[in-house]
This record gives structure tokens, sequence and C-alpha cells, in this order.
């Protein structure tokens, strides 16, 4: 299983990555195993398939050098199931190859976040996977595929073998110098991209004292301009693969028109990077304000759907949110945050607010048709929290709308597509 002569040029084509093999000539070999994959929980039932990798090592090497190792996806066990389309570049492998013999480690395996668009049904295709390892001791060292994870979108599909795997290749180490190289030079293209959630966000933006105009008629000392205080607030979230818990940090302002206010809701945090491209006109925000104090009902606020195409690794945000609020009732009238809707191709997703917080107090005056006791208070504030939970999709840690994988909706609902499996025991 080893290749004839140093130097063998060996074409990824997963990657279409061209590695120039050195010291040690190539070797590539293909492995199969049983493996017993578990998809986020709530989304299907843990199922059992076949993977079949490659992979790609040097044959020789000695004391010292750092070797370059490919892990290759021949067959994944999977097919894409007949829930939705996943688009290009929104699957993203990793995984942990055990190296064994002369010298014990876990090599950490990660590919790049790049696939074609896989449609319903679908064979998956995921991209390969690459790491190093430094050498240590002089004698035979064998390497053989472990367990490996599939994420799409914030959710973890985690597969692990079901039975005893076979080597899948041996690198014969010599006794060296001490001296660190490495025996296969660093690809030329980016081998990875990252889609974990942005942390240069601030959990917490600083709160603006709530304003309150002066006068109920209006006049007063003429303001006219009102800035809420950004509050914290914990949203349970339906999706079409179940349900997720996730904060976001919200500010609500308005600006005086007469005896009506127009309303606009800031979401103060970035929440993650673009684990996809997204396109343009995909995404469309809107929330029911909930009122309270002296007024009661909800107000609608809407934002526009994203006006450019995301790219992957880009910050992700939801923009400002507007519509106007006339007042239903005469004196002190609180707006906090209320239900979330996100619509996402052709798909909807319906964020509750665990409970809510006021944003913004504003001395109101009543005003003919105004929202105290109207049919619009869909946005009642509520505080009921939904039963359960969408484990193993990702963290729980505060960010805004991570219940939704990809902050602003687009496609939470890979979910359940990322990894579907042999065909016979399909996913519902």
């Amino acid at each position: 299983m080893r290749a004839a002569a140093a130097g063998t040029a060996l074409v990824l084509g997963g990657a279409g990555a061209l590695l120039g093999l050195a010291a040690g000539a190539a070797q590539a070999a293909e492995v199969s195993f049983a493996t017993h994959c578990v998809p986020p929980a709530g989304v299907a039932d843990p199922v059992d398939g076949t993977t079949k990798v490659e992979i790609t090592a040097p044959a020789t090497a000695k004391v010292g050098d750092t070797v370059d190792v490919v892990w290759k996806f021949v067959q994944a066990a999977s097919k894409n199931p007949d829930i939705i389309d996943l688009p290009a570049n929104s699957v993203q492998p990793s995984g942990v190859l055990k190296a064994a013999g002369a010298q014990s480690a876990d090599i950490a395996m990660q590919g790049p976040r790049e696939n074609p668009a896989i449609p319903k049904g679908g064979d998956m295709v995921l991209s390969d996977m690459k790491g190093s390892l430094k050498l240590t001791t002089a004698g035979e060292v064998t390497l053989t595929p472990d367990a490996y994870t599939v994420n799409a979108f914030s959710t973890d599909t985690k597969c692990t073998p079901s039975e005893t795997v076979q080597k899948a290749a041996t690198i014969e180490v010599s006794p060296g110098d001490g001296s660190s190289s490495s025996t296969t030079p660093d690809p030329t293209d980016s081998t990875s991209q990252s889609a974990s959630p942005s942390t240069s966000a601030s959990e917490s933006a600083s709160a603006s004292a709530s304003a309150s105009a002066s006068a109920s008629d209006g006049t007063g000392d003429g303001q006219t301009d009102f800035t809420g205080k950004a509050v914290d607030i914990p949203y349970t979230c339906q999706s079409p693969i179940g349900e997720k818990k996730a904060t976001s940090t919200i500010q609500i302002n308005a600006k005086k028109d007469g005896g009506s206010y127009g309303i606009t809701v800031q979401f103060k945090n970035s929440p993650m990077d673009s684990p996809a491209d997204i396109p343009a006109d995909s995404v469309k925000p809107s929330m029911e304000v909930t009122l309270g104090g002296s007024d009661s009902g909800s107000v609608h606020v809407e934002g526009p759907t994203n006006s450019k195409a995301i790219k992957s690794g880009d910050p992700i945000e939801i923009p400002d949110m507007t519509g106007t609020y006339k007042p239903g009732a005469t004196g002190s009238s609180t707006l906090s945050p209320g239900v979330l809707t996100i619509e996402a191709l052709g798909t909807t997703t319906t964020c509750k607010p665990d409970k809510t917080a006021v944003s913004l107090t504003l001395d109101t005056t009543e005003q003919a048709s105004g929202a105290s006791g109207s049919s619009t208070s869909g946005g009642s504030s509520s505080s009921s929290s939904s039963s359960g939970g969408l484990a193993a999709t990702g963290s729980d840690d505060h960010g805004a709308l991570k219940a939704l994988g990809l902050v602003a909706g687009t496609a939470v609902l890979l979910g359940a597509g990322v990894f579907t499996f042999m065909p016979g025991r399909r996913t519902r």
C-alpha cells in the first residue's frame, strides 16, 4: 500500500487540492466500517449506516517530522432526507484519526465548509478532512479512522464506529535528529472556515436610560425622540426541526409624530458568523411588540429582507424592525419585546419570550382606533415557556437567536437534513 517514489503528487478529488508529497512516498488506503449516527434530539431516531473513507499519509518519515494526513469520504453513511435542499457550502465535517503502535495519539481532523448544493434525497457530499501529527518515536505508526461529526447551521450529527475499524495507513518512522520538519507541504488553498458563533459581539449592550415624554398632550417640552434600554429576552423558538432556547439583547426606540409614535426595534449584538452563503432577499424578520402599563395589545413591526447576499464567514445582522404605535390609552404605557417571527426560504420559525422586560416607557394620549382593547394582542406578555429543548444542537450560551442556527432564520431546518443515512432506514 505504499507508492513507489518520493515526490509523488496526490490529487485529492473531494477538495480539488494538489498536495506535493515530500520525504516518504504517499500511501492511500480505503476502509469501510459500520457507523452509528445520532442526529439532533427531536429530529430523527439514531440510525446505522456504512462509512467508507480513504486515509492518505507518507509511507516513511523520521522522528521529529510533522506529517500531514488527509481523510477523504469515499461514501458518507447518508443521504439528504426529503426535507429541504442543502445549499452549497453549508456542511462541515470534523473527526478523530487514531494513531497507534510506536506512538499513540488522537489526531484532530477537520474539513472546510465546502460542498455542492445537495438536493432532497441526494447523496451527502462531505469535504476532505486534514490534520497533522508530530512523530516522536521510531517504529511503526498506524492510522485508523474513529468518530466524526457533521455540522450544519449550528446543529451536529455525531457518528461513531459500531465495529472494530481496520487500520487505513502505516507510517514507518526512522530515528531522526529530533529537529522538526514537515513531510507534506501545506495545501495552497484554504482548508478551513469557521462556522462557530461569533464571540466578538458583546453579550450585553450597555443600557441607556428609559425616557418618557413629559406631557400627555404631545406638546410639553417638545421632545420627540425616545431611547429605550437594551434588555435580555430569553426565547423559546419553534422551527421545522423542533424547539430551542436562546437569549437576545433588544432595544426599542420611538419617535413621536403627532399623537402616534414610529417604533424601531434593534438587536444589539451580532450573534454569529454565517456558516454558508445566504442569498439576497431570502430572510425577513417581524415582531409583535407587547404593550403594557396603561395600554394593552401589541404593535406589529417588521424588517426588510437582506438586501445583499451574505458570504460564508461574514457576520449575520438582524436589520432594524419598524412600525407605528397609535396609543389606545392615556397614561404611562410600556413597550416590551414580544413574539418574533422569521420567514426564510418558504418556512417560518416562531420565537416566544419565556419572560419579557420593559425597554421603553412613554406618556401617551389615547388616539381614535388606538391599540388598547384591540384584537391585535397576539403579542401579549405571556410568560409561558414551552417544554423540552433541542438538545445537542449547539451552545446554550447567550447569543441573539442562536436557536435559529442561522440568525435571521435561514436554514435551521437543515438540522434534520444535515445527515440521514443508508437507504432503507430513512428519517421521517
